[in-house]
């Protein structure tokens, strides 16, 4: 076995989950999904293919009608977007990791800003790159990013920057001028970024926009830009595991190749799916926004009222990400509050050292009054807790 498989940290996330796994009385909210069934149109999208007999392989980069499908959806939001920039994958998590692989060797420096998905700093140091992380800044209840030091960070030596805004767990998003000098900065450099833009679609600060900014909005087509994106959020299709990958057209027979060598390809009756999903996403998306807004602004001041709680809305994404003043290890609150209070969060160093001290709760909730009832638990553990 590799030293490096060895080396690598378990989900602590996982970790809490399953001390709070088939507990009637336990309020869980330490996943990234809603509780909240995918809608019926697209299950019968599957079954239609299911009963067709559609139980084969199809193209390693995706049913065709698919990407075109994907290729139509983000040029609405981002300008033109070709078809041959498209490849389909079995999840976001999965483009993510051929993302890494087709653009790391060993040894490769990759920068990635953190506090982020503990599966995007894990990638790189799977294929044994050498790997930095940029830390954003903590300021009260959020997190802000010095741009000046991660240009600093990101060198001619640097392969690969990761980037993930909406930021899950910090719903910190990027502006518009910021991804401009980042993505002038790379071309300099001659650095590839990777963009996990899963939750671009979950953005509050909306004004005119339907989305958050996109590095698509300001790169050419053969930038050295790959970006991620995935049906589980905005779609409520977590389970399905279907994704994309957006990237410069000389790079996708390649990824082509490496999709044969880790899934050979999505399966075809997710992808009927999913094309049923970009084809009513306007029945489907904007709710969900609108919910998950809804929900933020349900949770957020109910915890604002708490002691010992700092915590600000996040602009993008579905977590409530706090820090919980005078309390040690993460991993042991969480696991406290699900033994004791049962209420099961996401501990905030399972996202990187610097968020020791925080805990994200995903507010993607079906009912709100769940929301409300995990902040009574949340503060009847605190007044019982002494004073520190």
């Amino acid at each position: 076995m590799r030293q490096t498989l060895i080396n690598l940290e378990e989900s602590r996330i996982r970790e809490v989950a399953n001390a709070g796994m088939g507990r009637a009385d336990v309020l869980a909210f330490w996943f990234g999904e809603s509780d909240e069934v995918t809608p019926d149109f697209i299950r019968q999208a599957a079954i239609e293919s299911l009963q067709k007999g559609e139980t084969f392989y199809s193209h390693n980069l995706g049913l065709p009608e698919l990407r075109e499908a994907v290729a139509g959806y983000m040029s609405a939001l981002h300008g033109d977007v070709a078809s041959n920039r498209i490849a389909i994958t079995s999840g976001g998590v999965n483009a993510l990791m051929l993302a890494v692989q087709a653009l790391v060797d060993a040894g490769d420096q990759v920068v990635a800003v953190t506090p982020v998905w503990p599966n995007l700093t894990a990638q790189p140091l799977i294929l044994g790159a050498d790997l930095r992380c940029f830390s954003l800044q903590p300021q009260g209840g959020s997190w802000k990013l010095d741009l000046q030091a991660l240009l600093a960070q990101v060198t001619a030596r640097t392969k690969l920057l990761i980037l993930n805004a909406p930021n899950n767990p910090t719903g910190w998003t990027l502006e518009r001028a910021e991804q401009q000098a980042i993505l002038e900065h790379c071309r300099k450099t001659g650095t590839w970024i990777l963009a996990d833009e899963v939750y671009e679609r979950l953005y509050y600060d909306r004004s005119e926009n339907r989305c958050a900014p996109s590095f698509l909005d300001l790169a050419e087509p053969e930038d050295r830009l790959v970006v991620v994106h995935s049906f589980s959020k905005s779609f409520l299709m977590t389970g399905w595991r279907l994704g994309w990958l957006v990237m410069p057209p000389s790079l996708t027979h390649s990824m082509g190749k490496l999709v044969e060598f880790n899934t050979s390809c999505a399966s075809v009756f997710t992808q009927r799916a999913g094309i049923v999903a970009l084809q009513r996403t306007e029945e489907v998306t904007p709710r969900v926004v609108a919910h998950l807004k809804h929900c933020r602004d349900t949770l957020v001041p109910l915890l604002k009222d708490l002691p010992r709680v700092q915590v600000d809305a996040a602009r993008g994404g579905m977590y409530a990400f706090f820090r919980l003043d005078g309390f040690g290890d993460s991993l042991d609150v969480a696991k406290r509050l699900v033994a004791e209070a049962g209420l099961g969060l996401a501990p905030g160093n399972a996202f990187g050292p610097e968020a020791q001290g925080w805990l994200r709760w995903c507010f993607a909730s079906k009912d709100p009054a769940r929301l409300a009832q995990g902040v009574d638990r949340l503060g009847a553990w605190l007044k019982a807790q002494p004073a520190g």
